[in-house]
């Protein structure tokens, strides 16, 4: 560091020189040496430094924003707090690790705890007992590190367009007295949304290189689980969809498909069919975006895929909810057990292409789908079919500076807490004819074009340190569709 800091000083120096001699040199080689010079000084700078200068000259607002937002159905309170710490608290010893896709015990907590912290990934499990879940959230509420927070996708986005002022909100979900109070004042609660007791939510985080037991977590990520039987029913979708004619959105976001996997199958079948209803229902005018979160039933995947997707604009996710998905209904990289590290470039955008191309709009296909946000740690893809979004390479670069402030919790990029992980060199895909592509901090927005789709690529400045990583998605991904612009058809 310091080496970079004296040759920065020797650079400035010599611009200084320059300046003197200035008169005495010919006007082309005074040119030459400070056009040298100055390319010099650029490239000195670390690469964070300028990858965020590059940002802030892409990131411009389209030039048809949103004026009002709705966004629904799940909602509720966040406990967040250590892992370790609470299962310590529960008197949890450590233990290997087990993927169980419904916590039925302590003893499932701590196993699927151990197994996704070993791997460094985020995952949600619905916790089936009551009555043990409430004693484990009364335990987590009561922890003197415990933190308590607006939480659930639809509310964490809706929080997040509210702090832009020229946004009007409407959020629907079970909001309790607690939730309440946490909201932003920008966001409006419908009177039917209103419920007498909070749906607390436990979010065990945990940081890179914490150990517990013989687990050793990779990077800093979380576990949530809850016993939430309203947003597991959605019991707020009807009234979303009835309000919206009042409201009168430019832009409606929903979420929250993923909770009905506590449900029976039976259940769960006939709610997903009466959302498809509703979702139906929402004028054809107004694009919608939904955000996806973490499933273990890939039955219940491809059902949303095939039902869901074609009824929707826009879609959101991350690594292991892309791969899922692909692992459910047979794409592309299918055989792929889990990633190894950073997710592959080329792997990502061959199944991202594939949605597209196979669930997304054409000339031949009923579906409005025709954009696709993709977020990991390390880097964001923003996929779009041609003729229908604008300003997207201004979006994902918001985004992916909406990951370095949230999770670092700063206003703006702070370069000395965040360091850059992305591969410097990747290829496009893997199962056609790929571009090699070097990335460049000073032109940090990638994009490349393949069979009328087109692709947005961003590292992301990963923060070495992070505040707190619940929420990251849904800001990285309401972050995007602010900066975002639909062409009308």
């Amino acid at each position: 560091m310091w080496q970079r800091s004296v040759c920065v000083g020797l650079l400035a120096l010599a611009l200084g020189y320059l300046c003197v001699l200035g008169p005495e040199l010919p006007p082309a080689a005074l040119r030459q040496l400070s056009a040298s010079l100055l390319g010099t000084l650029r490239r000195a700078r670390s690469l964070e430094a300028r990858t965020v200068a590059a940002w802030q000259a892409a990131i411009v607002r389209p030039a048809r924003g949103w004026a009002r937002v709705a966004v629904g159905v799940n909602a509720c309170v966040d406990v967040v707090l250590s892992g370790v710490k609470l299962l310590e608290a529960l008197g949890l010893e450590p233990s290997d690790g087990k993927n169980h896709a419904v916590l039925n015990s302590r003893q499932d907590l701590r196993e699927a705890f151990a197994h996704f912290m070993e791997r460094g990934a985020a995952a949600e499990r619905f916790f089936s007992d009551a009555e043990a879940f409430q004693a484990i959230a009364r335990t987590a509420s009561e922890h003197p590190a415990a933190q308590l927070y607006v939480g659930g996708n639809a509310a964490l986005i809706g929080q997040k367009l509210a702090t832009n002022p020229d946004l009007k909100i409407l959020l629907c979900g079970p909001v309790g007295p607690k939730l309440h109070e946490l909201l932003d004042d920008n966001v409006v609660v419908p009177p039917e949304s209103m419920q007498e007791r909070d749906e607390f939510h436990l979010i065990l985080e945990y940081q890179a290189g914490e150990q517990w037991g013989k687990v050793r977590a990779p990077a800093a990520n979380r576990f949530i689980f809850s016993h939430d039987l309203s947003n597991g029913a959605l019991n707020m979708l009807e009234v979303f969809v009835s309000s919206l004619d009042e409201f009168q959105p430019d832009l409606v976001v929903l979420s929250g498909l993923h909770m009905m996997e506590g449900q029976s199958k039976e259940m769960r079948h006939r709610r997903l069919m009466e959302a498809v209803a509703s979702i139906s229902d929402i004028p054809t005018d107004i694009p919608i975006h939904l955000e996806l979160a973490s499933m273990t039933d890939q039955d219940f995947m491809s059902n949303i895929m095939h039902q869901v997707f074609p009824l929707v604009n826009s879609i959101g996710l991350n690594e292991q909810e892309l791969l899922f998905l692909t692992q459910s209904a047979s794409g592309p990289h299918a055989s792929l057990a889990s990633w190894s590290g950073i997710p592959d470039v080329g792997v990502v955008s061959d199944i991202l292409f594939w949605i597209l191309k196979e669930h997304g709009k054409t000339a031949e296909r009923a579906s409005d789908l025709t954009r696709i946000h993709f977020h990991t740690l390390a880097y964001h893809i923003l996929v779009t079919v041609d003729g229908h979004w604008g300003n997207q390479a201004a979006a994902v670069a918001a985004g992916a500076r909406a990951a370095g402030t949230q999770a670092c919790a700063t206003d703006t990029i702070d370069t000395s807490k965040v360091f850059l992980k992305a591969p410097l060199e990747f290829v496009t895909s893997h199962t056609e004819a790929p571009s090699k592509i070097s990335l460049n901090p000073d032109k940090p927005v990638v994009h490349w074009h393949r069979e009328g789709i087109s692709f947005h690529f961003t590292p992301v400045l990963v923060c070495k340190d992070p505040v707190r990583t619940v929420g990251l998605g849904d800001a990285i991904s309401a972050e995007g569709l602010l900066y975002s612009e639909v062409y009308p058809q």
